[in-house]
């Protein structure tokens, strides 16, 4: 049987234990989707690599030599997709030892690191919410390098890779981060 969302929410509820990675996590799963939607590929598919590709986390310490790589043996016992095991290898390509090549992996590479420039421009907001955040103003971050420094830009910009203009990717990544807005603290 394949491995299901409630299955996954289980998985990264057992393995990540810090609040604001988990909801890197499920923001990571609505952008992904949103994603699919817009490339018409599988929601399903492309969502769970969104919320499983950070599991390993806390295991490895983010450490960047090996995150990325554990979370394979996590799932060993699941019937997971193997294009999902492979677009969560290669999220972090410093770990996997080569460089992404297929939509899959630089759709991840780029819908969870926007994920945390929308979370960083949220938060400089009055009122740390989500609803008021203009596309524009996280493209205009993108350019301020000292703004979410850790954030890495040309990950992002892996949008354009896949054919979604960066405007309209930080609109619809913005779209679906307001759709669970609730669910992770935005």
């Amino acid at each position: 049987m394949k491995l299901t969302r409630q299955q996954s929410l289980e998985l990264l509820h057992h393995y990540v234990k810090n609040e604001k990675m988990i909801f890197h996590s499920l923001a990571s799963e609505a952008v992904m989707r949103a994603i699919a939607r817009r490339l018409g590929r599988d929601e399903e598919k492309w969502g769970l690599a969104g919320l499983l590709h950070d599991l390993d986390v806390e295991i490895t310490n983010a450490d960047p030599q090996v995150h990325g790589t554990q979370t394979e043996l996590l799932l060993e016992k699941y019937d997971v997709d193997p294009d999902i095991l492979d677009a969560i290898r290669m999220h972090n390509e410093c770990s996997a030892g080569k460089e992404r090549t297929t939509e899959f992996q630089h759709a991840l590479a780029a819908g969870e690191t926007i994920t945390g420039l929308i979370f960083a421009t949220t938060y400089v907001y009055p009122d740390k919410k989500v609803a008021g955040v203009k596309p524009k103003s996280v493209v205009k971050r993108m350019k301020e390098k000292m703004f979410a420094a850790s954030v890495k830009r040309e990950n992002i910009l892996e949008c354009e890779i896949i054919g979604i203009p960066i405007d309209e990717f930080a609109g619809l990544s913005i779209t679906a981060l307001q759709t669970i807005a609730p669910e992770i603290g935005l």
